[in-house]
């Protein structure tokens, strides 16, 4: 048997780009190597803190990320993802890399959608509604009839992640993200399914599922999608 080498590191398909952050990262988190049964790339990006990424639009770090993400398919990535607030980012991102990279949860919205019976649609329960923006939302394909909520911008989960703060509380984490649920179900008519933007939100979706009764999608869930065509899996 004859192979070629190339890239620096074998058997890795997926590259992930990732904020420079110290809360922590546990299983189910995009950032936590043990939440795939496959092997990933990991690439931080340095001043890529959560509070500039998420509260004030990223600014002057598309080349940062441009960078980072070229170094992940260097060393043998097939595909690029990142957080979901880099939907910004999408466009420049799959120009520089000439992989497929999906950048945001948020670009499920639109087939979530067309899978929903007539008079049903998307919620999105963001980490910050205030910032997450019309660009953003343009960026990532999200069209249509969606609601939006954000988790409350006083509660623990928001103070952990967007404080970067290194403790956390997994219970009022999860009671944060069933409170916003509850919300998004109460307060807007016909949601179908429930879509998470963040990607620390993910360990929390089936606990969110078993309390609203409808249907959680993540950027764990979407990474492992991207993950099955980046590597099929093999039957013959």
């Amino acid at each position: 048997m004859i192979v070629r080498g190339g890239p620096s590191v074998a058997g890795a398909a997926l590259g992930i780009l990732m904020l420079e952050a110290r809360f922590p990262r546990i299983v189910g988190e995009v950032g936590n190597a043990l939440t795939w049964d496959f092997p990933v790339h990991y690439r931080v990006v340095r001043g890529a803190s959560p509070e500039r990424v998420v509260l004030r639009g990223a600014p002057g770090l598309l080349d940062a990320f441009i960078d980072a993400a070229r170094e992940l398919v260097a060393m043998g990535a097939d595909g690029i993802t990142t957080c979901g607030f880099l939907s910004l980012f999408q466009k420049e991102l799959a120009a520089a890399v000439a992989v497929p990279v999906a950048s945001s949860s948020l670009m499920q919205a639109a087939f979530i959608g067309a899978l929903l019976p007539p008079g049903r649609r998307v919620g999105i329960i963001t980490i910050s509604a205030d910032t997450l923006s019309a660009a953003h939302l343009e960026a990532a394909g999200v069209g249509g009839d969606v609601a939006i909520v954000g988790t409350r911008p006083d509660c623990h989960f928001n103070d952990v992640i967007l404080g970067n703060r290194d403790e956390l509380d997994t219970g009022r984490a999860r009671d944060d993200l069933l409170e916003a649920a509850a919300r998004l179900v109460r307060e807007h008519e016909g949601i179908g399914a429930i879509l998470l933007e963040c990607t620390n939100m993910c360990p929390y979706a089936a606990a969110m599922r078993d309390a609203v009764g409808l249907p959680v999608f993540d950027m764990a869930g979407f990474i492992r999608w991207f993950q099955s065509g980046l590597r099929p899996r093999r039957y013959v």
